[in-house]
C-alpha cells in the first residue's frame, strides 16, 4: 500500500508571534530547525523513497534537513504553495479578530465561504491541492512511502484532500509545526467544498 507521510514545516518566528504567513517567504526559526532534526530519527524507520516539498523558505529548509538525514532527493512542487491570505498576510491573527470580528468568526466556522481581501478561497486551493495529490498518487510506486513537506495551513488542506478529514481550525494549524502524520495514499479522496 502506498503511504503518505505529511511533514508539517518547522515553526517560524511568524508562527511564534501569531502572525499570518500565507505565501510570505519566512525562514525556519532555531526552534523549527531543532523540531525537524528531532523527527528525522522517527521518520528513518519508515523507509521513505520520495520527498516532495511545497515552495517557501521554511518548507525548503525543512526538506533539506530531511534530505540530508534520510538520503532523499528533494522534489519541489511549485503548485503546492500555501494559502494566499492576501492583505491579511503579516498581520497578527489577534488583529484580524479585533478589526474584522464577523469575518474572523466566519473563517473559523465556515472557512470555505470566506475569501481574504485579495486572497484565495479554500475551494480554489483545495482544487489545486487535489490536482497535485492525484499526480503524486499516480507517480509513486506501489508499496512506497512518500514524504510531503507542507506549511500550515496548507498541511490541513492536504490532509483534508487525502483523507476527507475536517479542515479543523485553520488559524491554529501552525501548532502542529514540526510534527508528522501518516495516511494511506492508494485512493485519492474526492472532496466537495461549497463556497466562492
Amino acid at each position: 500500500m502506498k503511504q503518505l507521510v505529511l511533514v508539517h514545516t518547522g515553526i517560524t518566528e511568524y508562527d511564534k508571534q501569531g502572525r499570518i504567513q500565507g505565501t510570505l517567504d519566512v525562514p525556519l526559526s532555531k526552534v523549527g530547525r531543532d523540531q525537524i532534526e528531532a523527527i528525522t530519527q522517527e521518520l528513518a524507520p519508515l523507509g521513505a523513497t520520495n520527498l516532495f516539498t511545497s515552495p517557501g523558505q521554511a518548507s525548503v529548509q525543512t526538506s533539506e534537513i530531511l534530505s540530508a538525514a534520510l538520503s532523499l532527493k528533494v522534489r519541489p512542487l511549485d503548485k503546492l504553495t500555501n494559502i494566499n491570505y492576501g492583505l491579511w498576510q503579516g498581520m497578527l491573527v489577534e488583529d484580524v479578530k479585533l478589526k474584522q470580528p464577523k469575518v474572523f468568526r466566519k473563517w473559523q466556522e465556515q472557512p470555505a465561504t470566506v475569501c481574504p481581501p485579495e486572497g484565495e478561497t479554500i475551494p480554489k486551493i483545495t482544487d489545486r491541492v487535489a490536482e497535485v495529490m492525484t499526480k503524486i498518487t499516480k507517480k509513486v510506486k506501489p508499496d512506497s512511502t512518500t514524504l510531503l513537506v507542507a506549511p500550515a495551513p496548507l498541511a490541513s488542506i492536504v490532509r483534508h484532500v487525502v483523507t476527507g478529514a475536517d479542515l479543523g481550525n485553520l488559524w491554529q494549524s501552525f501548532e502542529a509545526a514540526g510534527s508528522w502524520e501518516i495516511f494511506p495514499l492508494d485512493k485519492p479522496v474526492k472532496v466537495e467544498i461549497g463556497g466562492p
